[in-house]
């Protein structure tokens, strides 16, 4: 076998390798592919206003009223989602590594954790950069959250617990676009492609 054939072999798997970890693997690992069978996507409710909320980083609280003048990403989730939410986030990675320095220097992403009693903030300092380095999570007590999702629309519902303790969350799956004066600007459905969310970014990005 020559050096060519070898090169793209490596490739290949390390094509391979990374898809698996995009859409199969998350940090803790915690759910069975059993679970996965009743995780369900929710539609998001009409008509999102969006607004100005204050919530707990692993650094400390952040408030969307602090970041006027850039374009935020809002994501809510858990880290325990087996598929939907994995698969999100490595599409807003793919877009954030698309982005120029000059652009990242204007964008900021959040993720929000619907599930705040298992996502403490030491989980949530390793998930959501273990998909971007940019990417910061966010949570507070449940009714915090409730209320940040009810400005996005954002809809989540937590399932009955298995004999081991386990449970899914239910959850919409909408990258919510925020412009640099603070408006929600989109709402992106689970399955927007990298392309259309840098597309997305640049547009609010233009003067």
């Amino acid at each position: 076998m020559d050096r060519k054939t070898v090169w793209i072999a490596l490739i290949a798997m390390l094509a391979g390798l990374l898809v698996w970890l995009a859409f199969f693997w998350t940090p803790n690992g915690a759910l069975s592919l059993a679970q996965n069978k009743v995780h369900t996507q929710l539609q998001q409710d009409e008509a999102p206003k969006g607004g100005d909320f204050t919530l707990q980083s692993p650094a400390g609280p952040v408030s969307l009223a602090d970041q006027r003048g850039k374009v935020v990403l809002l994501y809510f989730g858990y880290t325990f989602c087996p598929d939907i939410c994995p698969t999100s986030l490595s599409a807003i990675a793919q877009a954030l590594s698309a982005l120029t320095p000059a652009e990242m220097a204007k964008v900021k992403t959040f993720f929000i954790s619907v599930d705040p009693e298992r996502d403490t903030m030491d989980v949530l300092k390793v998930y959501a950069p273990f998909f971007h380095p940019s990417i910061v999570g966010l949570s507070g007590s449940s009714e915090q959250v409730a209320q940040v999702a009810r400005l996005y629309g954002a809809r989540y519902m937590k399932q009955k617990p298995d004999e081991n303790g386990l449970y899914s969350v239910d959850h919409s799956a909408y990258i919510y676009v925020v412009a640099p004066d603070g408006k929600l600007a989109a709402s992106l459905p689970h399955g927007t492609l990298p392309t259309q969310i840098v597309d997305m970014i640049r547009s609010q990005l233009k003067p």
